[in-house]
This record gives C-alpha cells, sequence and structure tokens, in this order.
C-alpha cells in the first residue's frame, strides 16, 4: 500500500480555506435564492430554502458549543472547569454560537493554530514535538468536519432535492440557483472526502486513508451513489409531492434503527436523541456504518433497496405520466440515475475490495510516533463513536 500523509501539511492548511469559502459559498446562494423567491412571490419555496439552511446552521451551532463545554471540562485535555477553550471564554462562546458563528470560530482556530506550526514555528521543533502538534491539527480537523457532515445532509443535500424537484416539476430557473445546487454538489463531495480522511488521521490506532486513487474511488463512490439517490428521490417527488412522506417514513426507519443500535455518542444523555434524529436524515441518503461494526450484511441490504428505487422511480414517472415519457429532462435523468447507480456500485466493490485499508492499526514507528498510549478523552471518546465511513 503507498505511503499515507501522516502530516498536517501547508496543502492541507490551504484546502482548509478552500472548504470554508465552499461553505460560505453554499449558505450565501441559498439565503439569496430565498431573498428572490420571497420577491417573487414564492413563499413556499422561499421558506423551505430558508428552513434547510437553519437547519444545517442550528444543529451544527448546538454540538459544537457542546464539544467544547466537553473539552473545558475533560480533566485530561485542561482543568476542570477552565474558563477558556482555545483561548475562547465561556461567554464568548456562548454569544458565537448564539449568532451562528460556532462554525467559524473553530476555521479561525484551526487556521491560527495550523499556521502557527506550519509558517513560524521552529523548524528545529523535535520530532515528537511536531507529530503532537499534527495529531492535535487533526483532532481539530476532525471535530469541524464531523460538523460539516451533519451540516451537509441537514442544508446542501435536502437542498439540491428541493432545487431540482422545483427544477424538474415547476420550471424556471436562474443563475443563482444553479449556482445553489452547484455549490451543494461540491460541498458534498468536499465533506465527505475531507471528513474521513480527517477521522481515520485522528484515531492513532486506527489505518490511514491513502491519498491518490483510494481517495478518488472512494469520493466517486459516495458521489455517485448520493446523486442517482437525490435524483431518484427528485422523480418520486415530481411524481406526487405526497412521496415526501415516503422520505419521512425512510427517515424514521433510519432513525429507528440508530435506536435499536444503542448509539452512544453524546456525553449529555439529552443530546443523543438529536444525534440519531440526524443520522437518520444520512442515512436517507447514503450509508454510512453507526457503531463500527462489521456493515456487510447491512450494506448490503441498504444498497440492494438503494437500487431498487433508483429503477423504480424512473419508471413510475414514465408510467404514471405518460406525457413525459418522451420529455428530454427525464430521459437524461434517468440515464443519469442508472448510469450513476451502476458506477456507484461498481466502485464500492472497487474500493472495499481492493483500496480500503484493511489493517485495524498503524504501525508504530519513529515518524508516526503512535506507539505512545493516547489517554482517553472525551474528544477521542466521540470520534471514535461517531459514524465511521462505509
Amino acid at each position: 500500500m503507498e505511503p499515507v500523509d501522516i502530516q498536517y501539511t501547508k496543502l492541507r492548511w490551504c484546502l482548509t480555506i478552500a472548504g470554508l469559502l465552499l461553505y460560505v459559498g453554499d449558505i450565501g446562494t441559498d439565503i439569496g435564492l430565498a431573498v428572490r423567491y420571497f420577491q417573487k412571490g414564492d413563499s413556499v419555496w422561499a421558506g423551505l430554502t430558508l428552513a434547510f439552511a437553519l437547519a444545517g446552521l442550528l444543529v451544527t451551532q448546538i454540538f459544537s458549543y457542546a464539544w467544547y463545554e466537553d473539552d473545558r471540562n475533560d480533566p485530561v485535555m485542561s482543568a476542570v472547569g477552565k474558563p477558556t477553550v482555545s483561548g475562547l471564554s465561556k461567554g464568548r462562546l456562548a454569544v458565537l454560537h448564539l449568532s451562528g458563528m460556532g462554525i467559524f470560530s473553530r476555521y479561525y482556530l484551526l487556521l491560527k493554530k495550523g499556521f502557527k506550526v506550519l509558517w513560524t514555528s521552529p523548524h528545529s521543533n523535535a520530532a515528537a514535538e511536531r507529530n503532537d502538534a499534527d495529531h492535535c491539527l487533526f483532532c481539530m480537523a476532525t471535530d469541524l468536519s464531523m460538523l460539516k457532515l451533519f451540516e451537509t445532509f441537514l442544508e446542501s443535500v435536502p437542498q439540491l432535492l428541493l432545487q431540482l424537484y422545483i427544477l424538474l416539476a415547476h420550471g424556471g430557473s436562474s443563475v443563482l440557483q444553479y449556482l445553489s445546487m452547484a455549490f451543494s454538489f461540491f460541498n458534498i463531495a468536499w465533506s465527505l472526502v475531507d471528513y474521513r480522511r480527517c477521522l481515520r488521521r485522528s484515531l492513532p490506532r486506527i489505518a490511514a486513508m491513502p491519498s491518490g486513487l483510494p481517495t478518488a474511488i472512494y469520493l466517486l463512490y459516495k458521489f455517485c451513489t448520493i446523486t442517482s439517490h437525490i435524483l431518484s428521490y427528485t422523480l418520486l417527488l415530481a411524481l406526487s409531492p405526497y412521496s415526501s412522506i415516503g422520505l419521512t417514513v425512510l427517515w424514521l426507519l433510519g432513525t429507528t434503527w440508530t435506536h435499536v443500535l444503542q448509539t452512544d455518542f453524546c456525553s449529555s444523555p439529552k443530546l443523543e436523541p438529536l444525534y440519531r434524529a440526524v443520522i437518520g436524515v444520512i442515512l436517507t441518503f447514503t450509508f454510512f456504518n453507526v457503531k463500527g461494526q462489521d456493515a456487510m450484511v447491512p450494506m448490503t441490504i441498504y444498497y440492494l433497496f438503494y437500487f431498487f428505487v433508483n429503477v423504480t422511480a424512473p419508471l413510475l414517472l414514465g408510467l404514471l405520466k405518460p406525457e413525459w415519457q418522451t420529455d428530454p429532462f427525464l430521459l437524461t435523468v434517468s440515464g443519469v440515475i442508472f448510469g450513476g447507480s451502476v458506477l456507484g456500485l461498481c466502485f464500492l466493490v472497487l474500493y472495499y475490495g481492493f483500496l480500503h485499508p484493511k489493517e485495524t492499526q498503524r504501525q508504530a514507528d519513529e515518524v508516526d510516533g503512535v506507539d505512545v498510549v493516547v489517554k482517553p478523552t472525551r474528544a477521542t471518546r466521540r470520534r471514535n463513536n461517531f459514524l465511521q465511513p462505509g
């Protein structure tokens, strides 16, 4: 297997800025699109567009603040009751999150610490000291990527589904609508790969994800399967808006499944139901290993159902609405759904059959320094108990 990237590099620091710009662009275009709908008198579309943007924003603020509190009260990471976290007082953190700026505070702290380590620290630092700094940066990046994953499936994915439905079922389009969908697409792709790479790198005893071909194949697998699934749901909604009831049922099934598995992610039991509800949304659109266990059977069942939905949606629309049968747009979308489904499953088999890092532990060496015993913290616990890539 090719070597993995074991350092937090300057390229990664620059890519963090790219991720921030994508996040701002995604939120900005959605808000702009909601304003445009209001101006045109389409209050329903404006309300839904804004609701998805606010849902993602609200949930990320809740979890971000809860994780800051975990770190502040963790005796391993800091003195119990320490008044500040990363230089931010409890009051300031509360104000930042109430104003919706919590995720930006994490971007700021990651970029600030990364700049200090990569550009201003003396190059003569001991290897162990640099390894500790790199690990800390990856942990900060992992927390951010986990929040971005929530935001992606609560905002970007539903937003993309909504805008595609409006475009397909109600006609009319604008540059801003296309920009919103483009930013959603790129934000989805970015968050999936960034999350997977950062999470595996932040857990010292887990094999890191190799760069290059494995990352590209994983991205293509997720991108093809999620895109084709979103398009299938769009066709079902175009067939009947009551298909939204079916999506709600799927969300309930996913949420119930997480309850059955008894997830133990949140340090506060009050937040666990919210976490499970969010995972239900994610499972509506793509598969993740909820508890890090052997997922071959549930993954197989999931993608059999996925393929059934993707095949059925275009056929139902064509059969129940004959006027759509010769519509070039439907033919194009159907081709993308079938092609994306087949390619996505092929990439899935290719990745897990040949490219997935199969070893459960990285070998300790002088460069990586993973032979050092990492003390358990609340932060380590949440990364261990978070969704595992699937």
